[in-house]
């Protein structure tokens, strides 16, 4: 694996994964599976909450850039409901940099229903350890290019995936992410990396998978809380139309689902974001948050608090609506029986 591209599908499949549960499921097919470790840093540097479970596929053979090449497959899966495909070509070390370009450059052209045809055979074995099991559709791609043997090569096409010159702006840009531990070198782009690591290790990579899985996730919720919002205001504009009875059954049903809605996504974005700490190993953490500040994932975060702090403000008001109704119905129903005292008062009185 001195000279390598490693392409990364990620798909949101499942608002949970249970893990042990996968992988029992997963060796009982009598394939193979693991817990992902990193191999160059002690287990309390890097703390994963859950550790992603590593399930092999086998060598599949692919064409890219017209010729079928035998791409080593193999999938992760998170336990917030991400499943990772990892598709990697192994190259000869001799390998031209215009050839190796050139398929940089053609993974951006790749059979992606073939691609989305190995995740589903994943979770079709592990099925029953999914939680709400969805098409793998909603995705995020990205590119590492890896080397044991320094290349002195032009990186910013490779980063770029374009042959067309840039200024040098662009360059700069492109370049800026430059991160350094002894030999190891690492460049971070939106969607892809350069790597160069003499010992072969994946560490590097597999951090990069993690938040690019959280990304995921941290969309994937934005775009729930964004479509709960615009149906919340539907519903409320439905129920306004009703009578004041069945407009009070309305606004307490959409409160209850608010309020679930809420609940969810609180819940599964605080696991999302807690899901790894690095505590320890400076240079991993320096990569980790120099990705994660890439991907602008605070800015995600800070989407999703926007949006639970309007529904939580929606929830207040129909709260409000809810308890003011229930008083003015007691209201009325106390002068109604005042009403009704007082009529058979009278009633009575009319009889003496």
């Amino acid at each position: 694996m001195s000279c390598t591209i490693v392409l990364y599908r990620l798909y949101d499949v499942a608002d949970n994964i249970d893990l042990n549960k996968a992988q029992a499921l997963w060796t009982a097919s009598n394939q193979i599976s693991s817990r992902l470790r990193l191999s160059r840093v002690s287990p309390k540097a890097i703390a994963f909450k859950a550790p992603p479970l590593t399930v092999e596929l086998g060598t599949q053979e692919m064409p890219v850039a017209g010729r079928n090449y035998a791409v080593d497959t193999k999938a992760h899966l998170y336990d917030f409901g991400v499943i990772s495909l990892m598709l990697r070509l192994d190259l000869p070390r001799d390998i031209p940099y215009e050839e190796y370009l050139d398929l940089a450059i053609a993974t951006d052209h790749l059979p992606e229903d073939r691609i989305q045809q190995f995740a589903e055979r994943v979770l079709d074995t592990v099925h029953a350890a999914l939680l709400n099991r969805r098409p793998p559709e909603f995705g995020e791609d990205f590119t590492v290019y890896y080397f044991r043997e320094w290349k002195d090569w032009d990186i910013v096409p490779l980063l770029l995936r374009d042959r067309n010159p840039v200024n040098e702006e662009t360059r700069q840009e492109t370049l800026a992410n430059r991160l350094s531990y002894a030999d190891d070198v690492a460049y971070l782009a939106w969607d892809s990396a350069f790597i160069y690591d003499s010992s072969g290790s994946m560490d590097i990579p597999d951090l990069l998978e993690f938040a690019n899985a959280q990304y995921l996730e941290l969309r994937y919720y934005d775009g729930l809380l964004e479509q709960g919002i615009v149906s919340m205001y539907e519903a409320i504009e439905d129920a306004n139309v009703k009578t004041r009875f069945n407009k009070l059954g309305k606004y307490r049903r959409i409160r209850r689902h608010l309020l679930e809605l809420m609940a969810d996504v609180t819940e599964i974005t605080s696991r999302i974001t807690n899901a790894l700490r690095v505590t320890e190993d400076v240079f991993y953490a320096r990569v980790y948050g120099v990705y994660l500040r890439l991907l602008r994932v605070s800015d995600w975060k800070s989407s999703i608090t926007e949006k639970v702090e309007i529904i939580q403000h929606s929830y207040n008001q129909l709260s409000d609506e809810v308890v003011t109704s229930r008083s003015e119905v007691m209201e009325l129903t106390v002068i109604l029986l005042i009403l009704i005292e007082i009529i058979l008062t009278l009633w009575e009185f009319s009889r003496q």
